[in-house]
């Protein structure tokens, strides 16, 4: 498995469902703040049109980093 630090501005995807922020598994955030060094993040979730509809703290082990870039062989 790959592991990556999560860093300020990462493209992130929900990896569990949070019913009571009405939020599900693959719902896209961004990073916009490291909290607790880095025991956890704050995650801005967006509309289409750039709208911020939740922002909240979230835990590494509920989130995933995306990836736009294939990511090398020999890391």
């Amino acid at each position: 498995m790959i592991t990556r630090t999560i860093k300020l501005l990462d493209v992130v995807a929900l990896i569990v469902d949070l019913p009571q922020y009405n939020l599900w598994r693959g719902q896209v955030g961004t990073v916009v703040e490291t909290l607790a060094n880095g025991a956890a993040f704050e995650v801005e979730f967006s509309d289409r049109h750039g709208r911020t509809y939740e922002s909240l703290g979230l835990r590494p082990e509920q989130i995933m980093v995306l990836r736009f870039d294939p990511v090398p062989l020999n890391r």
